[in-house]
This record gives C-alpha cells, structure tokens and sequence, in this order.
C-alpha cells in the first residue's frame, strides 16, 4: 500500500513544487475567455460567484469591489 500512496502522490507534489504564479497578462486572458452580459447569466450558466481570475469575472459584476462577483445577496 505504501508504494501505492508514493506513486499516487508523486504527481501532485511534483506540481506543487513547479508551481509559477500566473502573470497579470495571464490573469486578463483567463477572465477575458469567458464572457457573461450579467451575473443573472452568469448564475444561470451554474457559473456564480466569479472570483478574481476565474473565466468570465469582470470588475463591473464586483459590486462590493472584494473580488468576488455575482456573489449572493445578503440579508441583513
């Protein structure tokens, strides 16, 4: 068994170190990829919330300007 856990392991290590932090180019490219008109869009497509750096997130759907958009409403 333990050779087992060292082989199914090993993949996910080996991304953990070889981690690289996206580039703020790449961050636009991945939110530019997907586009919703709106967060009922978004929320209808399963897609809500949107965080900073996900496909489809824009700064116009961040109400709250926290990084989270589309996020659900609060009653307070």
């Amino acid at each position: 068994m333990t050779a087992a856990i060292a082989w199914y392991t090993a993949p996910v290590i080996e991304s953990v170190w070889n981690y690289k932090p996206l580039t703020a180019e790449q961050v636009a490219e991945r939110e530019q990829s997907v586009h919703y008109s709106g967060c009922n869009e978004a929320r209808a497509d399963g897609a809500a919330p949107i965080y900073r750096g996900q496909p489809g997130y824009r700064e116009e759907m961040d109400g709250d300007g926290d990084g989270i958009a589309c996020e659900p409403h609060r009653g307070y």
